[in-house]
């Protein structure tokens, strides 16, 4: 598959809300109709008042049709605003979906080797960046180029020399404009790079606080984060001077070009001039083509001031597109075990990561249900890289893995444990389960004491990753979570490491009870007492994977 470029996934999003973006762009072009019907009108109005003497009485009409344009003018403005406000909040919605959907495909694997502030940066600012330009670059870029073709026919009509002038001043501007939106572009993915840069390390210094201040760090640590957002801010100010250089770029071109408008009108009106059009100029015309002047550029000018916009995006674009283009790790679809009674088979499987040493080669196993399995080894043998298969989070890169269980339960050393309260925590794994089987599990799991303790009960509140509960405590909750799940392949990586010897003993009898419940089990660990509770045994050395005979 081609990878995905900032501007074709930019393209892409657009079309899902093609008809309000384009119902926006219209509704552009009419209001800027009206502008001109309003323009026309009133120096027609003030030709016949000043020239011809007649009396204001005469144009009651006409003041009425003037006042109706101007209030369709408005009203076609409310509903450019309206579809494109809708249109980007749309996509913007759909993007954000989409990307963490492509996140949850990349799966868990993937998510290590990542930074939590870059990536909640990238799904939250970044999708947001958007919205300036699809709710006004996109549409103003469609009206740029009826609307001043529009008023080109109609000062044509009046003076084809100023219309002649008018078209062939108009190319400057916008070849100035990209020349200088360019730079701005290179800027916008270089800020969008610090500030991710910037999430990342502001939250790692957070999370870090407690072992900074045991080590006497945190100066140093404020100094660091201070030059970082310092750097931020200077390449902040350096995208702001590049887009107010190219509105400087348009206003310089644009007052030129209604100057010499100015001069020709009035020296034609002045009988300066006798070329072309020129004897035939009156006040209406003269004064109709130096009001739609400005008119004509108007639409350049919002481009203008819209422009950052659409440096911006490219630069967020360019930022989220690397998320797209990553090639996912975890397998599209398990297919059945072919052995009887078989919950999961690796035939001729070799586990690793791609540009990188194998962990583990020619891995043929089958697990059947109930088996208790332990598997040892070295630290870096590939015990974790094959629980991850097991689980589906990565495929193998090359051979076949089946799998019966539709649902596995994962538990290792260091549990998910998100900010809120304990039954927010119990219901990631089951999230229809009501009170009592939530105490249940947490009685199970060697919670109960500390349960009857707390005055909130289920609906205490702790911190994310187990702030206010001990090492052992969150590690019991994280098994209460199994107890609740209908998992019927349980997968545990060194769920024993760093557990005083009581919560040692809640997760070996943990084990024991799920398989007397007919669960399968299959447990990374060191620890000679899961050993010896298993009914299996494979060892992890030199890039096999080997059963040991009981």
């Amino acid at each position: 598959m081609m990878p995905i470029t900032p501007r074709r996934w930019l393209s892409s999003l657009a079309k899902r809300e093609q008809k309000r973006l384009t119902g926006a762009a219209v509704c552009g072009v009419l209001a800027g109709v009206q502008t001109v019907v309003l323009v026309v009108g009133l120096a027609w109005l003030i030709e016949q008042l000043v020239v011809h003497d007649r009396s204001p009485a005469e144009f009651v009409p006409l003041f009425l049709a003037l006042a109706a344009a101007v209030g369709l003018r408005a009203v076609f403005q409310s509903a450019q605003e309206v579809l494109s406000a809708e249109a980007s909040l749309r996509i913007r919605l759909f993007a954000r979906a989409e990307l963490l959907s492509k996140i949850a495909e990349l799966g868990p694997v993937w998510l290590t080797q990542q930074q939590s502030g870059a990536l909640a940066t990238q799904v939250v600012e970044h999708v947001d960046t958007l919205d300036g330009y699809f709710a006004r670059f996109y549409p103003q870029l469609r009206i740029v180029v009826a609307l001043p073709l529009a008023i080109v026919c109609v000062v044509g009509w009046l003076d084809y020399l100023v219309a002649i002038f008018l078209f062939l001043s108009a190319p400057l501007i916008p070849l100035f404009m990209a020349l200088v939106g360019m730079g701005a572009e290179r800027l916008n993915q270089d800020q969008f790079k610090a500030v991710s840069r910037l999430s990342a390390h502001f939250i790692d210094r957070v999370r870090g606080m407690t072992t900074l201040q045991l080590f006497g760090h945190t100066q140093s640590a404020q100094r660091m984060v201070w030059y970082a957002t310092d750097e931020y801010r200077r390449l902040s100010m350096r995208t702001l001077r590049l887009a107010f250089l190219s509105s400087a770029v348009l206003e310089f071109f644009a007052s030129v070009a209604i100057a010499v408008v100015a001069m020709y009108v009035g020296f034609g009106l002045l009988g300066y001039i006798d070329y072309g059009p020129s004897p035939s100029l009156t006040l209406f015309s003269g004064l109709a083509v130096l009001l739609l002047a400005p008119e004509f550029f108007q639409p350049l000018r919002t481009l203008s001031q819209h422009y950052h916009d659409r440096a911006a995006a490219l630069g967020a674009a360019e930022s989220l597109v690397v998320i797209y283009n990553e090639p996912s790790l975890v397998p599209e679809y398990l297919a059945k075990p072919q052995g009887p009674g078989a919950v999961c088979e690796l035939a001729s499987a070799s586990i690793g990561y791609s540009g990188r040493e194998l962990a583990l080669q020619a891995v043929n196993v089958s697990i059947f249900e109930g088996d208790v399995v332990a598997v040892t080894g070295e630290s870096g043998s590939g015990k974790s890289s094959f629980l991850a298969v097991l689980a589906g989070f990565m495929a193998p890169l090359s051979g076949t893995y089946r799998r019966k269980a539709s649902k596995v339960a994962w538990l290792d050393q260091n549990p998910c444990i998100i900010q809120g309260s304990l039954a927010d925590n119990l219901r990631l794994a089951s999230p229809a389960a009501d009170a009592e089987a939530m105490v249940q599990a947490l009685q199970q799991a060697g919670l109960g004491q500390l349960l009857a303790a707390l005055p909130a009960g289920l609906e205490s509140t702790i911190g994310e990753r187990g702030v206010g509960l001990s090492g052992g405590q969150a590690q019991r909750l994280a098994l209460a979570r199994i107890y609740l799940s209908s998992a019927s392949l349980i997968l545990l990586d060194e769920p024993t490491a760093s557990l005083d010897a009581s919560t040692e003993q809640v997760v070996i009898q943990a084990l024991l009870s799920w398989a007397r419940e007919g669960r399968t089990l299959v447990v990374a660990t060191h620890h000679p007492a899961i050993v010896a509770v298993a009914n299996r045994h494979f060892m992890c050395e030199m890039g096999t994977l080997t059963e040991v005979a009981p």
